[in-house]
C-alpha cells in the first residue's frame, strides 16, 4: 500500500500541472471581438455575460450582445430563449468568416429588453461593420418568398436599400403576410450577418429578422403586382432600369488563366479573382500584372467585371498546389491553380470546348479546354486523345458551382489552358472491361463444348420429369399467389383507413399490381403530386398500360401505369388488375382527403382561416396543464369588434365576412411566431401567448393589436374604419383554470369597451 502512494500522488501532481497550464477563460464580449481567426482557431475558452437578440427555438442560430459588441453563437435546439434574456455563455471559439463561440451551455440569469436597434446603411452591411450587432434597416421589399430553413419554412425578402441589395429572413411561417409586402418600403429589425462563400469571403448582407412583427411597413406598394397589365415578352426589357453606384477598384497578382476577349484570372498567395474582361492584350501565364473592375458576384464568389488589364512586364509564376478530390471539393481552392490526379473515363470535343471526364476517389469531374473567342471551330489544335482508363495529372483553375459553406462537397471542374495541362502519368491496364470479356467469352466457349454432349444425353432423361414437376409448382405457386394477394389487400384496406402515411400506401398499391402482373413495373403518378412506386424509363421497345384514377365527383387524381416487355403478348385479365389499383388509389387519396378536411374543419374557422374555439379551449387546457409541471405563466387576449354589426346592416353581410378577414390578418401580423389568434365566434377573437413572461408583455401585445385597427380598411371600395375593445388576463394571477381564465379576460375587455363608450359619451356632450 505504501509503495502505490508515490504514484498516485505523481498523477494527482500532473493533473493539477495540466488544469493549472490551462488558459483561463476570456470573460468580456469586447476581448472575444478582438481575437483573430488564427487565434480563434486555438479553441480559446470563454465565459461572458451578454443580452439574446435573436434566437430560433429550432435551430442552432443564436447572437447575443452587449453594448455595441455582439457575436454568433452555435448553440444547441430547443433551450426556449427569448430576445432581451440576458445570459451567461461558456464555450470555446472557432474560426469562420469571423470568429464566433461554439457553445457548450447557456444559463439563463434573468429577462429583460432587446437591446435598442442602431440605424445602420449598405455600405456598413456590405462591409460587415455591423456584423452580429441589432440594427435597423430601410428599403423596398423586392421579392417576398416562402423558403425552407432547418427544416421550416421561412419568409425571405430581398431588400433594395439606397445603394444595393440585402437580404432579410424573417422567422414566421405565415404566408398570407407576403400579399401586402412585395414593392412596400419597410423598416426592418434584424441582427446583421454576412453572406460569404467557400473561401470565407463576403459576397452579400443578411439580416436575421425575430419575427413578423420586426417588419414594419412605412409606406404600402402603389400597385399590387397582380394587378399590372400583362407586358409582351418581346418588351419585357423596356422597364429595365440601374443606379449603379459601385466604384471601381484595382488588383495585383499573377496570371494563371487568360482567354484573350473574355477573362482572366489573378492569383496572389491563396487568393485568386475570376475577372471578366474583353481585352485581347498578349498576355503569358505567370505575367505579373494590375487589373481594374468592377465588384461582382459569379455563382455565389466575388469577381470583377469590365475589367482593365495593365501587364508589370515582370514575371511571377505560380506553382499549382496539389489536392486531391476531397481537397478539391471543400471550395477553399476556387479559382486557384491546382494539380490532380485522376484516371479517365471519357473525352469529347464540342463546338465550344473539349472535356475529358475523370475519377479520382470514386468522385466524376471534369478537365476542360475552352475554345478561343470567335473560333467557331476553325483552325483548332489538334485535340490531346488519351486512352480511357489510363492515368493523369491534370493543372487548371478550379472551377465551382456553389458557393454554399454548409451544403459540405460541392461539384467542381477544373479549366485548363492548353493540352499541356494534361499529363499521362500510367497507361491504361491491361485488365480492361474488353479484355476480360473477351478472355470469358473464349473459356465459355471451351466449357460449352466440353459439356454439349453430356448436357444432350442428360436432356431428353428429364424432360419427363421436368413436365410434371412443372405443373405441379405452377399450382402451387398460382395458390401462393392468391393467398398472397388477398393478405396484400386486406393490409393496404387497414393502411387506408389508419395512419400510415398515404405514400407509403399508394407504394403498397403499386407492389400489389405488380405482383398480380408478374412482376412487371407498376407506378402511380399523381395530378400535381408525386410519382410513386416502380418507376421504369420507357423504352422503345417496351409495352406501356395505363388507367386515369377518378375521384367520385369525375376529378382527375392522377395515372396508374404498367410497363412489360415488347415481346410479352397483352392479357385480358391486365386491365381488370390495374383498374383494381386505380379504384384502390382513389379510395385512399379520397379517405385521406375527407379525414383532413374533417381535422381542418374542427380546428379552425372557415371564413378567417385562424383557430376556432374549440382550438382555442383545446390548446388552453394543455397549456394550463404545462404551466401547472413547469410553475409558468403565460396570457390570454379578449378580443370584440366595436360596432360590427353596424357594418352588416349598412353594407351587408358580403362586405362584413371581407372586414372579419382583413381584421384576422392584420391581428396576426402582430403576433410573435409562438402565438396563437383563435375567432370564438360572430365579432369575438382572443389570442394566446404561451411564451409571455409577465402583464408588461402581454399589454404590449395588446397594444399593438389596438393600434392594427389605426389605418382604414379598404374592401370593395369602401373605407371602413375599425376599432375593438381589449381585455387581458395572465396565468395563474387572473385564473387558474381554462373558464376563469376567459371569463377574466372577456371582464376585462367588456371594462374596456365601457371605458370607451363613456369617452364617447363626454365628447359628445
Amino acid at each position: 500500500m505504501r509503495r502505490s502512494f508515490p504514484a498516485f500522488a505523481i498523477l494527482l501532481g500532473c493533473a493539477w500541472a495540466a488544469w493549472a497550464a490551462a488558459p483561463a477563460p476570456i470573460t468580456t464580449l469586447r476581448a472575444i471581438r478582438a481575437i483573430t481567426n488564427d487565434q480563434a482557431s486555438q479553441r480559446l475558452p470563454v465565459a461572458f455575460e451578454a443580452t439574446v437578440t435573436y434566437y430560433r427555438n429550432f435551430d442552432t442560430d443564436l447572437f447575443v450582445q452587449d453594448g455595441d459588441q455582439a457575436i454568433y453563437v452555435d448553440f444547441k435546439p430547443g433551450a426556449n430563449l427569448l430576445p432581451g434574456d440576458r445570459v451567461l455563455v461558456r464555450g470555446k471559439m472557432r474560426d469562420s468568416f469571423r470568429p464566433v463561440v461554439a457553445g457548450e451551455s447557456v444559463t439563463l440569469l434573468h429577462h429583460g429588453s432587446a437591446p435598442k436597434p442602431l440605424p445602420t446603411n449598405f455600405k456598413q452591411l456590405i462591409r460587415a461593420q455591423r456584423d452580429c450587432v441589432r440594427v435597423s434597416q430601410r428599403g423596398v421589399v423586392r421579392a417576398a418568398d416562402m423558403v425552407w430553413s432547418a427544416q421550416k419554412r421561412n419568409i425571405y425578402l430581398q431588400i433594395l436599400t439606397d445603394e444595393g441589395y440585402i437580404d432579410a429572413a424573417v422567422n414566421s411561417d405565415d404566408a398570407n403576410a407576403l400579399k401586402g409586402l412585395v414593392d412596400a418600403e419597410v423598416e426592418i429589425v434584424g441582427v446583421a450577418t454576412a453572406k460569404y462563400d467557400l473561401k470565407m469571403q463576403q459576397t452579400g448582407a443578411t439580416l436575421d429578422v425575430q419575427s413578423l412583427a420586426d417588419v414594419k411597413i412605412l409606406k404600402h406598394p402603389t400597385t399590387f403586382s397582380t394587378a399590372l397589365p400583362i407586358t409582351p415578352m418581346e418588351n419585357v426589357f423596356g422597364s429595365y432600369r440601374v443606379h449603379d453606384l459601385s466604384q471601381r477598384v484595382r488588383v495585383k497578382g499573377t496570371v494563371t488563366f487568360y482567354q484573350p476577349g473574355a477573362a482572366v484570372v489573378l492569383q496572389s498567395g491563396n487568393h485568386s479573382l475570376w475577372i471578366s474582361t474583353l481585352t485581347d492584350v498578349p498576355l503569358r501565364l505567370g505575367d505579373l500584372v494590375e487589373a481594374s473592375g468592377f465588384p461582382d458576384i459569379r455563382d455565389g464568389y466575388p469577381t470583377l467585371t469590365r475589367g482593365e488589364v495593365l501587364d508589370m512586364q515582370n514575371q511571377a509564376p505560380i506553382a499549382p498546389r496539389s489536392v486531391d478530390w476531397w481537397e478539391l471539393g471543400q471550395g477553399s481552392n476556387a479559382f486557384n491553380l491546382v494539380t490532380i490526379e485522376g484516371q479517365v473515363v471519357s473525352q469529347v470535343r464540342e463546338a465550344t470546348k473539349d472535356e475529358m471526364v475523370l475519377v479520382s476517389q470514386g468522385h466524376l469531374f471534369s478537365a476542360i479546354y475552352r475554345h478561343p473567342e470567335g473560333n467557331g471551330g476553325a483552325h483548332l489544335p489538334a485535340m490531346k486523345v488519351v486512352p480511357v482508363g489510363a492515368r493523369v495529372r491534370v493543372t487548371g483553375i478550379s472551377m465551382f458551382y456553389s458557393s454554399d459553406p454548409f451544403s459540405g462537397p460541392v461539384a467542381s471542374d477544373l479549366l485548363i489552358r492548353s493540352f499541356d495541362d494534361i499529363v499521362l502519368t500510367a497507361p491504361p491496364s491491361w485488365f480492361t472491361v474488353g479484355h476480360l470479356i473477351g478472355l470469358t467469352v473464349l473459356l465459355l466457349a471451351v466449357l460449352g463444348a466440353v459439356s454439349a454432349r453430356g448436357w444432350t444425353v442428360e436432356r431428353r432423361a428429364s424432360q419427363q420429369s421436368a413436365a410434371l414437376s412443372a405443373q405441379a409448382e405452377a399450382e402451387a405457386y398460382s395458390h401462393k399467389q392468391n393467398v398472397l394477394l388477398e393478405r396484400q389487400r386486406s393490409r393496404i384496406l387497414e393502411y387506408i383507413n389508419g395512419s400510415v402515411p398515404l405514400d407509403e400506401v399508394i407504394e403498397q398499391i403499386t407492389q400489389m399490381v405488380s405482383f398480380k402482373l408478374d412482376g412487371a413495373p407498376c407506378w402511380c403518378q399523381i395530378t400535381d403530386g408525386a410519382r410513386l412506386g416502380q418507376y421504369a424509363h420507357q423504352q422503345q421497345e417496351s409495352r406501356t398500360l395505363c388507367e386515369y384514377i377518378h375521384g367520385r365527383n369525375g376529378t382527375l387524381l392522377g395515372i396508374i401505369y404498367a410497363e412489360f416487355n415488347a415481346p410479352t403478348a397483352a392479357l385480358p385479365e391486365e386491365d381488370d388488375v390495374l383498374s383494381v389499383g386505380a379504384q384502390l388509389v382513389a379510395l385512399a387519396i379520397e379517405t385521406r382527403q375527407l379525414n383532413a378536411d374533417l381535422v381542418r374543419r374542427s380546428e379552425f374557422d372557415r371564413l378567417t382561416d385562424v383557430h376556432n374555439r374549440f382550438s382555442l379551449e383545446r390548446h388552453l387546457d394543455a397549456l394550463i396543464e404545462e404551466a401547472r409541471q413547469r410553475a409558468g405563466v403565460f396570457g390570454l387576449i379578449y378580443i370584440d369588434l366595436d360596432e360590427f354589426k353596424q357594418v352588416n346592416d349598412l353594407y351587408g353581410h358580403h362586405i362584413g365576412d371581407q372586414y372579419l378577414q382583413e381584421v384576422a390578418l392584420r391581428m396576426k401580423r402582430q403576433l410573435r411566431s409562438a402565438d396563437m389568434l383563435a375567432r370564438l365566434g360572430g365579432d369575438e377573437f382572443a389570442a394566446l401567448m404561451p411564451m409571455a413572461r409577465n402583464r408588461e408583455e402581454v399589454s404590449e401585445v395588446a397594444m399593438r393589436l389596438e393600434r392594427s385597427f389605426d389605418e382604414p380598411f379598404s374592401i370593395c371600395g369602401n373605407l371602413l374604419s375599425g376599432s375593438a375593445s381589449i381585455g387581458i388576463a395572465l396565468y395563474p394571477v387572473d385564473g387558474a383554470s381554462k373558464d376563469s381564465l376567459l371569463s377574466a379576460a372577456d371582464a376585462a375587455m367588456y371594462k374596456d369597451k365601457h371605458s370607451r363608450q363613456e369617452i364617447q359619451v363626454e365628447q359628445q356632450d
